[in-house]
């Protein structure tokens, strides 16, 4: 069975700085029967977004990588956000769906894109509990186990939760299908789940490093700042999304001439947000 999670760190230091990448895993298991491609499924991927952390952990940043794609769970949803039409049965407690599964984005996904269908069949509460105890909880233990950790070590943690966005969006998408604009997109729940101070920060210096940045529009943050946000208690939880235009082939989901540039400016991003944790607190 494969780690739903993988946590890379310095073996030398660490830092108030958490990453976590929860839509870049990539291994797709037997037991996902699906009716798409395989290559039509990685377009549902925030594809190599990792990799875009590769430069993390030597200055000292934990990253928190899920490997399970998000078409198979996805983590940036409750565990209550299910389409009751995707199942072969009654779920046995009470349901909670949102507006992301009326878009066929819930926890299970119906489509990656509109009109392309996940699942090749109707799925079991046993299939569907297995996938949320195997591979949604423990993620989340991981990621509270990094907070909880470096709360003891620092007394904060500044925790940035990384995606990407589509570079054109379509009718599954918040903002519908127009091309963006924004380079990144920085979400902070309208300031519930970070400082004001740590969002202004983001932002600041991702525009001087030349990006074109959008706040809390169209994303405004999704379940894991939510919960994991905490800024009385000295933890800052930051969405961000990166526009896959910048790095990514979309239609055959490769690695563009752009993605070693983006690579090194996180890392340049990622150097700053170093000494301002701990500056800043």
């Amino acid at each position: 069975m494969n780690d739903p999670v993988r946590v890379r760190r310095s073996v030398v230091a660490s830092a108030a700085v958490i990453y976590d990448s929860p839509h870049s895993g990539r291994f797709y298991p037997p037991d996902f029967q699906t009716k798409a491609s395989r290559e039509e499924l990685r377009r549902g991927e925030d594809a190599y977004v990792d990799e875009l952390l590769d430069g993390a952990p030597s200055l000292g940043v934990t990253v928190l990588d899920a490997t399970y794609p998000r078409c198979y769970i996805d983590l940036n949803r409750a565990e209550t956000d299910i389409d009751v039409s995707l199942l072969s049965e009654p779920w046995p407690t009470e349901l909670a769906p949102t507006e992301k599964t009326a878009r066929g984005l819930g926890l299970v996904r119906r489509y990656v894109i509109p009109g392309v269908e996940i699942n090749a069949r109707l799925l079991s509460v046993s299939e569907v509990q297995a996938r949320i105890d195997r591979v949604y909880r423990p993620y989340y233990a991981a990621l509270h186990a990094l907070m909880d950790e470096s709360r003891i070590v620092h007394g904060r943690v500044w925790h940035l939760n990384w995606h990407s966005m589509k570079s054109v969006g379509n009718d599954m998408t918040p903002d519908g299908p127009v091309v963006r604009t924004a380079d990144f997109v920085v979400s902070d729940v309208e300031g519930r789940s970070a400082g004001r101070d740590v969002t202004a920060f983001i932002v600041a210096a991702l525009r001087d490093l030349g990006y074109r940045v959008a706040v809390n529009n169209p994303y405004k943050g999704g379940q894991i700042v939510k919960r994991i946000g905490s800024p009385a208690n000295g933890i800052h939880s930051v969405q961000i999304e990166v526009n896959r235009g910048l790095y990514l082939d979309e239609t055959r989901v490769e690695k563009s001439a752009g993605f070693p540039t983006l690579a090194d400016d996180v890392t340049a991003l990622t150097r700053q947000l170093v000494v301002a944790a701990s500056a800043l607190g």
